[in-house]
């Protein structure tokens, strides 16, 4: 029992994790130890562990004690009183799969658990990569307020000096204020997105987090993983499980059809006669007993046998169906993945040639004072472009930890 929970433990704190970074390691480490739900989860399969020696023990010996009010008479003296110690046995192999129905049903508790440790560290990818989405596209935003505030300098001395019309100085100031509210709503959005990651760490809602700075997105193979979905996967292990503790519980209904065995002791205190002297006069009297359990009342027998049987047939059709919600869901992942680098490309080479046709713009208008609201325009594209490649770097990342829960990659 003690290597059991020293594995358990070492499986929550050093099996390798998802390579994104030390930093979401780190919380995911914290997630596995302070998160409720996943002790809660751990508990339950200790709790499983400790039906075992309930079903696979003995039943308990029984020890009665009579006492003759009117002493009965025998030839060696009067009976006074009785003890009697018995023991019942089940039919042979009862308790062993009694046991190991248990035992099986006790390991789908840990499959459990580990799929109650995979999906939280899914959860915890799922609320950090939003904070970098977040943290980027402040800064994104800010940068942009500071090339708003030089376009309103370099307006404003277009103006001054009759190169330019005041429209030009108006534009970039309603556009300024725009980026203002941006940022105070983006700043806004950041105690909500930390309060649903601290939450995962059962920590305080306002413990700070740290973010990395850059992600990196590594092209995966057509099919990753693929063929390992329903070999690994706790879930599916889980049910084949509970299907094996039923193939047990079978047999144990069978075997607790048939008859049981007891064995006793009857020990009678004989009294001493008075009225004459015999041989063995008042010798106590010792009786061995067995016994047979006689089970005529199949109904409950057959019940049982049924139920397991049945039961058998409810995990092997919760199992497939299982292993078809994980096919499609790997689908559908997949997808989102390769929808987002695609994006992702589509999105650097954008930015590559909007900063080209803004610094053209720019240095147009910078010498002639033309086609400043098309600079504006182009300064949103750009920047709307780099919002959006943070947003799918983000999506990206939640998909592929979604991907490696799917697999169990852990």
């Amino acid at each position: 029992m003690k290597l059991i929970k020293n594995v358990i433990i070492l499986l929550v704190m050093a099996l390798p994790l998802w390579a994104w970074g030390q930093d979401l390691e780190d919380y995911q480490k914290i997630a596995a130890e302070n998160n409720p739900g996943l002790q809660g989860r751990y508990k339950e399969f200790k709790a499983a562990l400790e039906k075992v020696p309930q079903v696979s023990s003995l039943p308990d010996p029984t020890l009665s004690f009579g006492y003759f009010i009117s002493p009965v008479e025998t030839r060696v003296g009067p009976q006074q009183a009785k003890f009697s110690l018995s023991q019942m046995f089940p039919w042979f192999g009862t308790l062993e799969a009694q046991g190991n129905a248990a035992a099986l049903m006790a390991q789908a508790k840990y499959q459990s658990f580990i799929d109650a440790r995979n999906k939280l560290y899914y959860h915890v990818a799922d609320a950090y990569y939003p904070l970098y989405e977040l943290d980027e596209q402040l800064r994104l935003q800010r940068e942009n307020l500071e090339i708003l505030e030089s376009f309103m300098t370099l307006a404003q001395s277009k103006y001054e000096n009759n190169q330019s019309s005041m429209v030009d100085v108006l534009r970039v100031d309603i556009m300024i204020k725009d980026a203002r509210t941006n940022i105070d709503i983006l700043e806004d959005k950041r105690q909500p997105l930390l309060t649903r990651f601290n939450n995962q760490l059962n920590r305080d809602a306002s413990e700070t987090v740290s973010i990395v700075d850059t992600i990196n997105v590594s092209p995966l193979p057509d099919g990753y993983r693929r063929d390992s979905l329903l070999i690994n996967h706790p879930l599916l292990e889980e049910l084949s499980l509970k299907e094996e503790a039923m193939k047990e519980q079978e047999k144990a209904a069978i075997r607790k059809g048939l008859p049981s065995f007891g064995l006793g002791l009857d020990y009678v205190l004989v009294g001493e006669r008075t009225d004459m002297d015999l041989a063995d006069n008042g010798q106590d009297a010792l009786m061995p007993m067995v016994t047979v359990s006689l089970p005529i009342f199949r109904g409950k027998y057959k019940a049982a046998k049924e139920e397991a049987r049945i039961m058998q047939e409810a995990y092997r059709d919760m199992r497939q169906e299982m292993a078809n919600n994980l096919g499609s869901a790997y689908e559908m992942v997949w997808f989102e993945m390769e929808k987002q680098r695609q994006n992702l490309d589509l999105y650097r080479e954008q930015i590559d040639e909007t900063s080209q046709a803004l610094n053209l713009l720019f240095t147009s208008y910078s010498n002639n004072g033309n086609d400043f609201e098309e600079v504006l325009r182009m300064q949103q594209q750009l920047l709307k472009y780099q919002m959006m490649k943070a947003t799918s770097l983000s999506e990206y990342k939640i998909a592929e930890a979604k991907l490696n829960y799917i697999t169990s990659k852990n």
